[in-house]
This record gives structure tokens, C-alpha cells and sequence, in this order.
């Protein structure tokens, strides 16, 4: 089979143990690079991938971000679905309102990335991510939105698990209809619009390139890789993965502390 093009997940697939691209995944990419579209998928915002592609050598390549909900090509959005201002309400006030204790509420549009404190949920997605959030309110974020009139990329919850099971459990309940809730980990809920995935982006990228999906190769790790594993004509599972990914991937590369991505295509490629 003659692919024509890849997509890879970032954490826990591409990255390695620090978090960085390793030596080894630089020189497979830059190998293949000109021969063959290198895309880079996840719920990361924009500024928090460009720096990778800028060590990839890749950037000039399109970007599918927060898990689908911003497609940019040639440096332009050409897809964009957000949440809505009702509902970012709705969860902030939820998280107001709760008695038990307040979870970290990050809030992300295009490339602004906003929190109510730099404290330590903010320090360690800063370090995962080597971008710098703006302190601002959620209230008075959302104000700045309802004037501008746009929504949420994607909202990020982080907390003790006991709290984020809870507000995972009522999210689900009271907004699940409109919602996709991902739960990277047990002090995690990623937050984004029911109309986007990873393979939706995956889809609104090939019509550009004029390549079908049977064509495509994507690696991934996390619950939100399963569709786009599923989908691809080679869908890649890192040794690491989570069970449901395995079970729908087409082959498994080894763990991502093992350059797991740049094995797989040198042995494939």
C-alpha cells in the first residue's frame, strides 16, 4: 500500500518521556517530510504545536487542533467549531457553585489560553506545553467573549479525581447532549464541541490534499485517537495505548519513550 500522508497525535504518542521530541523522531520526520505530508492532531491549541513543527521542520504543514474543533491550512483557519457561550456558562457556574470544592477551569480560544490563577494545575500544563496562560477571571473572559461574540475552542477541568469523577458525571448528565468530555486521566475532563473529533479535522484536511482516508496513516494513544485510528487505511496504537485504541488499530508501534512513531514509519516507510 502506497500512503500519502501521516497524522500523529502529540502526548503520549509523539513526545517522548520529557515530554520533547527526541533526536531520533526529528531525523525519521525530516526523512520523510518531503515525500509525504506530516500533520499533527491534538487537543493542544495552536502556540502550544507550533514550536514542535518548528523542530519537525514542518512549518509549513496544516495544524488540526483542540481535538478537531480548529483546522488551520496555510496558516488560516479553514474550520472552526466552538462551544457556546450558554454552555461555558453553565459549566462555570457549576463549578461556582459547588460546595465540595472548586475545580482548575482552563479556557482556550484559538491561540489565547486563560486561567483564573497561575497555580499548579496552570504550572504543569505550562510545562507540558512551554506556553504561558493570561490570568484572567472566567467571568470576566466570558464578558470579553459575549462582546466579541465567539465561544470556546475548549475548556480544560483539572482537580482531585473524587471532584473531576463528579463534575465529569453532571456534565455528562446535564450537557453530554452537546458535549464530547474526554478523560485523558483520573485529574482531567477535556471539553469540546459534540461536532468535532479528530478524524472530522482528519476528513476536512484530506479534501484539500485530494487524498482518501485509505491513504492515510495516524498514530494515537488516548481515547480521542480511537475514531481517527479506526477510520485511516493504517491506524498506528502506540505500545502504550489505551485498550480501546489497540483493539481498533491496524498495528502497534512501540511505547512513545521508545520513539515509537519514528520506528513504525522507518520500519513501514
Amino acid at each position: 500500500m502506497a500512503y500519502r500522508i501521516i497524522f500523529t497525535d502529540i502526548d503520549g504518542t509523539l513526545l517522548n518521556a520529557e515530554r520533547d521530541l527526541s533526536a531520533n523522531t526529528i531525523s525519521e520526520i525530516n526523512r520523510i517530510k518531503d515525500n509525504m505530508p506530516v500533520i499533527l492532531v491534538s487537543a493542544r491549541m495552536p502556540k502550544q504545536m507550533t514550536h514542535l513543527q518548528q523542530k519537525l521542520g514542518i512549518t509549513d504543514a496544516p495544524l488540526i487542533c483542540y481535538n478537531g474543533a480548529l483546522v488551520l491550512f496555510d496558516h488560516k483557519p479553514i474550520h472552526s467549531v466552538e462551544i457556546p457561550l450558554e454552555t461555558v456558562q453553565q459549566i462555570v457556574t457549576y463549578n461556582e457553585d459547588n460546595a465540595e470544592g472548586k475545580l482548575h477551569i482552563s479556557l482556550f480560544q484559538y491561540d489565547s489560553w486563560y486561567v483564573e490563577a497561575y497555580d499548579y494545575w496552570a504550572q504543569r500544563e505550562e510545562n507540558n506545553t512551554k506556553i504561558s496562560p493570561k490570568i484572567k477571571s472566567n467571568r470576566t473572559v466570558i464578558d470579553e467573549w459575549n462582546r466579541s461574540g465567539v465561544g470556546a475552542h475548549k475548556i480544560s477541568c483539572m482537580g482531585d479525581p473524587e471532584l473531576i469523577e463528579k463534575a465529569y458525571l453532571h456534565f455528562e448528565k446535564e450537557l453530554g447532549e452537546n458535549l464530547h468530555l474526554y478523560r485523558s486521566k483520573d485529574t482531567y475532563i477535556e471539553i469540546a464541541n459534540k461536532e468535532v473529533s479528530k478524524l472530522t479535522g482528519i476528513k476536512i484536511l484530506l479534501q484539500q490534499y485530494d487524498i482518501p482516508l485509505e491513504d492515510a496513516i495516524a498514530f494515537g494513544d488516548n481515547y480521542n485517537d480511537t475514531e481517527m485510528i479506526a477510520a485511516v487505511g493504517h491506524g498506528v496504537a502506540v505500545a502504550n495505548a489505551r485498550d480501546e485504541v489497540k483493539a481498533v488499530a491496524k498495528a502497534i508501534a512501540p511505547h512513545h519513550k521508545e520513539d515509537g512513531v519514528a520506528l513504525h514509519l522507518r520500519n513501514l516507510l
